[in-house]
C-alpha cells in the first residue's frame, strides 16, 4: 500500500506542499490521455487510497468523493486525441501532466511523478518515481482522480457517439470496442496513429513549396540589362 514517507521527507526538507501527478487513458485507442495533480492534507490523508489499477470502478468513485474533499488542491487537464495524433502520445501525456500541475490554485513546491520522465517547464522542483501510485500516497491518489476523471468523461462520450461502448471499456482496446470498431470505423475521437487503427490513417499531405520558374528566353535578357 501506498504511504506518505516519499511526502513527509519532503515537507521535513522544507518543501511545504508537496503534490502527487498521474496520468490516465495512455494505452487507449480513443479518448483523451488525462492527468491529475493532488496536494494533500499531512493532517487528514484519506484513509484507502492505494493505486487506482487495484480498485473496483465502484471503489475508486467512492475513493475519488473522498479525496475531492479532503484534498487541499486538485489539479486535472488533458490532452485531446487528435494532439495526440499530431505529436505523439509520450509527448501528449507530459503535456498533460504539466498542465495539471499549472491547474492548481496555489504553486506546489515540490511535484512528485509518477514513471521515469520529469515534464518539462514546470513551476516546481521535481522527481520521477517508478511505480509511484504504489509508493506515494499523493501519486495514487492523483491515480484515482485522473482515472475517475476520464471514466466519466468516456460515459459522456457514450452518450455523444453511440455504439461504440465507452462507458464500458473507457476507450482501451477491448475485444467488444474492436468489433465495433469493425462495424462502424473510427468516430473522431480516436486515436488514429495506434496501431487497430492504421487501417484508416491517412498520412497529413505534405505541402511542397513551389519551385519559382524561370523567366522566359526574351526575358532574360531584359534581367540582365538591368543588372547592368
Amino acid at each position: 500500500m501506498p504511504d506518505f514517507s516519499i511526502e513527509s521527507g519532503l515537507i521535513a526538507s522544507g518543501h511545504r506542499l508537496v503534490c502527487g501527478v498521474d496520468e490516465a487513458g495512455r494505452g487507449c485507442l480513443a479518448g483523451a490521455v488525462t492527468a491529475a495533480c493532488v496536494i494533500l492534507n499531512p493532517e487528514d490523508l484519506p484513509e484507502g487510497v492505494d493505486d487506482s489499477k487495484k480498485l473496483s470502478a465502484a471503489r475508486r468513485s467512492e475513493l475519488y468523493d473522498l479525496i475531492m474533499e479532503k484534498a487541499i488542491a486538485i489539479g486535472v487537464a488533458c490532452v485531446e486525441a487528435s494532439e495526440i495524433d499530431s505529436t505523439n502520445i509520450l509527448i501528449a501525456t507530459m503535456k498533460a501532466m504539466r498542465l495539471a500541475i499549472h491547474e492548481l490554485p496555489m504553486r506546489p513546491g515540490y511535484a512528485c511523478i509518477d514513471g521515469n520522465i520529469i515534464p518539462q517547464d514546470l513551476p516546481c522542483l521535481a522527481a520521477a518515481y517508478v511505480g509511484g501510485d504504489a509508493r506515494s500516497l499523493s501519486i495514487a491518489a492523483a491515480s484515482i482522480v485522473a482515472k475517475e476523471s476520464r471514466s466519466r468523461l468516456m460515459q459522456r462520450l457514450d452518450v455523444a457517439l453511440p455504439g461504440y461502448g465507452f462507458a464500458s471499456h473507457d476507450g482501451y482496446g477491448t475485444a467488444a470496442h474492436l468489433e465495433a470498431l469493425a462495424r462502424l470505423g473510427p468516430s473522431p475521437q480516436h486515436r488514429m496513429t495506434f496501431a487497430p487503427l492504421k487501417p484508416w490513417w491517412t498520412e497529413p499531405e505534405i505541402i511542397k513549396p513551389r519551385k519559382r520558374k524561370s523567366p522566359p528566353a526574351a526575358q532574360l535578357s531584359f534581367f540582365d540589362s538591368m543588372a547592368t
